[in-house]
């Protein structure tokens, strides 16, 4: 009978939201460490690390010939990173974009995008090689300068990290999105970064106002002008975050008959000039900038973006102020200096850690490299010393070989040569040994030895590695000065010293309109101050006139609503009279059931009186009932059964009150509150099931009491028996005064 297998179970029991967690800081980190954030010693990413690696084991430094990048891609994929091709590619086309990075690492060939956004053209049809920035930044990686690693499936092995002499975090920036956490690195000016490392070595403990003595700040690769004073700049470095206000560059060019146009030369880093410049030309489409007439891209090579002004006599600095503030012409760069350290945490760092990582990278770098060469040293001159007894005694060494059956031993026991001496002398070739001249030897022995005790005496000297660093660096800065085409700084630094105040409204150009609204709610804007008696506009079917008013176009006008709400338009931006108009329920948050209570032309010096249904109200202050959003303001606080009802300026030290109980009220203005938003007091006492406000007006007291029908105005003698406190009921209205209630009819 067949034995039972025994089934073994090894189930582990853990909570859900334990495993997940486990699980999910697995992904973080490895997203955080393996992809999206650089290092601080070689500022690149591991994809970076591996296309860089991959093009030097392909031997595609800058003397070398144009490659294929597909053949950069497959390696790429197939020896360190197994990830999707367009992952590599990508990355390997904005290290070739010299308005991406400000010193590219890949030599492109081909078309690798552009300014305005196109895309590159597959790997199929580019070419690549290295540049001497990218050769830097590996100079050094035969010597055992960093650690290797296995690659992904254990064939071969890749750097840890780069030996990096070419500051290249600092010089080319970077950016990434991690998990909980992104990177915003700008890219800097070689020169002054070498200049401030040569502060750090010399001085660790400088302060960061120091160092940007020295560094300056960003330097961007599309150039731009910093605007930022020195304080702010010392400020966001100091944290490792902040942000830089980064303008176009721009100049005038004067035209014939006194006319002018400004040309962008140079436009923000992150910017899509062709987005830059459909952004312009809707908004002045939409007469979002009226000083600007038009926008033409005569972009070659250069950027060369035209803008002409509406007329000659608008005031080019205004008109650039006022873009500056509604475009992308000026933008703010978001800086994170968030890294990875050399102990492998991710943190935000400060420009003083920044650098003196890198330093304690490089003074590693330098002290494996002195020791890897003091090694072959050793190697060679234990060789030489063998090769010098072969030239003395270079007969019997051929005697011994020729004739002894095991020549090795008896080379080392006869001369006492070390197995390297020996085996060094027997691989000679026998052609090599005529060459052995005993001067020869011991120039080269005694140069190694003078080259040996330098080292030596570097190993032992923290001062003596300094010096080299900063020659190190010096070399760097030398190869790009400023002076050089690439070295030169692009993004000057200007601080603004004066703020232009700019009002969108001071730009209108100020033409009498008059603005007709319906009932229905639409609104349009007619040239000119029409006769509002006799009005010759058409309205849609079952619409008609609920109020027309004259205005300037570069008014502000208000609309209030039954719910409480102000609403505020511009005059300049309502469509033309020629048609029905617009709805007014488009341009603003009006609800499907609210009614229009009032529009007026809005004056911020006045003051509003505005009512609910059953007579409470107060004052409100004209600046208050701007409203900056589509959604509006609120002012007055109402419900279903006491909705608002009316809005009227101030324009009295007395108020009159009719309501539908067919009563008057007149009372002193001083005795309404003035408030910024409430349901405000009882004006006039109503029984609130069944009767309600009609209307209310302002007079001066002095000046008599009346009103205004289609047979002309009529005034009170005596207003004794209607005048009153605020919030009682008041008399019957007197004979003669309007059914309707109103005042002005």
């Amino acid at each position: 009978m067949k034995k039972e297998e025994k089934i073994v179970e090894n189930i582990s029991s853990q909570q859900l939201s334990d495993a997940l967690s486990e699980r999910y800081l697995s992904y973080a980190v490895s997203t955080i460490v393996s992809r999206a954030l650089p290092d601080v010693r070689d500022g690149l990413k591991p994809v970076h690390r591996r296309i860089l690696f991959s093009m030097l084991r392909q031997k595609l430094s800058p003397s070398a010939a144009f490659r294929k990048c597909a053949t950069v891609v497959g390696d790429v994929l197939g020896h360190y990173h197994p990830h999707g091709d367009s992952s590599v590619y990508d990355a390997m086309v904005r290290l070739a974009q010299d308005f991406s990075v400000r010193y590219p690492l890949i030599d492109g060939q081909g078309n690798f995008g552009n300014i305005d956004g196109d895309p590159q053209a597959a790997y199929r049809y580019t070419e690549s090689k290295m540049t001497q920035a990218a050769m830097l930044i590996m100079e050094g990686i035969d010597e055992d300068s960093v650690d290797m690693m296995p690659n992904f499936d254990g064939t071969t092995v890749e750097p840890t990290v780069m030996p990096g002499a070419f500051p290249n975090l600092l010089a080319n920036g970077g950016m990434g999105i991690a998990v909980g956490m992104a990177t915003n690195i700008p890219t800097h000016n070689v020169s002054e970064v070498c200049d401030a490392l040569n502060l750090v070595v010399d001085k660790p403990d400088a302060t960061t106002a120091q160092i940007m003595k020295k560094l300056v700040g960003p330097d961007f690769p599309t150039g731009g002008v910093l605007i930022d004073d020195f304080d702010t700049i010392v400020k966001i470095y100091d944290s490792g975050r902040g942000a830089f206000r980064i303008r176009a560059k721009w100049e005038v060019e004067e035209l014939e008959r006194g006319a002018s146009q400004v040309v962008i030369t140079e436009i923000p880093y992150g910017i899509i000039k062709s987005k830059l410049v459909e952004q312009i030309g809707a908004l002045i489409d939409a007469k979002k900038l009226p000083l600007v007439e038009d926008i033409v891209d005569e972009s070659t090579t250069d950027i060369r973006i035209v803008i002409t002004p509406k007329n000659r006599n608008v005031p080019i600095d205004k008109m650039m102020a006022h873009l500056f503030a509604m475009t992308d012409l000026e933008y703010k760069f978001n800086m994170n200096f968030n890294v990875i350290d050399s102990h492998g945490a991710p943190r935000v760092m400060p420009i003083g850690d920044v650098l003196r990582e890198f330093i304690a990278h490089q003074k590693n770098v330098l002290c494996r490299r002195t020791t890897w060469r003091l090694n072959n040293i050793a190697h060679r001159l234990e060789i030489l010393g063998g090769l010098l007894v072969v030239y003395l005694n270079l007969d019997r060494v051929i005697e011994i070989i020729r004739n002894e059956d095991d020549p090795k031993s008896v080379l080392m026991a006869e001369f006492k040569l070390s197995e390297i001496q020996v085996e060094s002398i027997l691989n000679t070739r026998l052609r090599s040994l005529r060459k052995l001249e005993e001067m020869e030897i011991k120039r080269e022995d005694a140069e190694l030895r003078k080259e040996q005790k330098q080292l030596r005496e570097l190993m032992e000297s923290e001062s003596a590695q300094n010096e080299q660093l900063k020659a190190w660096f010096n070399d760097i800065k030398q190869t790009y000065d400023k002076k050089t085409t690439l070295g030169r700084r692009r993004t000057t630094w200007a601080v603004q010293t004066e703020e232009i105040d700019v009002n969108p409204d001071e730009f209108i150009e100020k033409e009498p309109v008059t603005i007709i609204v319906s009932v229905a709610g639409w609104i349009r804007s007619a040239k000119g101050h029409l006769d509002l008696n006799n009005l010759d506009v058409k309205f849609k079917e079952g619409d008609e006139l609920l109020t027309a008013f004259h205005a300037m176009s570069n008014d502000k006008i208000n609309l209030f609503g039954s719910f409480g709400k102000m609403f505020t338009l511009s005059a300049n931006d309502l469509p033309s009279a020629r048609g029905f108009g617009e709805s007014v329920r488009m341009m603003v948050d009006l609800g499907a059931e609210e009614n229009i209570v009032s529009v007026f032309r809005l004056d911020t010096s006045t003051k509003y009186l505005v009512v609910s249904r059953h007579g409470n109200g107060f004052i409100v202050l004209g600046e208050n009932c701007v409203a900056q959003t589509k959604t509006g303001k609120q002012i007055m606080n109402v419900d279903d059964k006491n909705p608002a009802s009316l809005c009227i300026p101030v324009t009295g030290d007395t108020l009159a009150m009719s309501g539908s109980n067919d009563k008057l009220l007149i009372f002193k203005t001083a005795e309404i509150p003035e408030m910024s938003r409430g349901k405000g007091v009882i004006l006039q006492k109503y029984n609130a099931d069944r009767t309600y406000v009609l209307d209310a007006m302002f007079f001066n007291m002095s000046d008599g009491f009346g009103w205004t029908t289609g047979r002309g105005t009529t005034k009170l003698d005596d207003i004794t028996p209607w005048v009153g406190k605020r919030a009682s009921q008041g008399r019957t209205i007197p004979v003669g005064f309007p059914r309707s209630g109103k005042f002005n009819k």
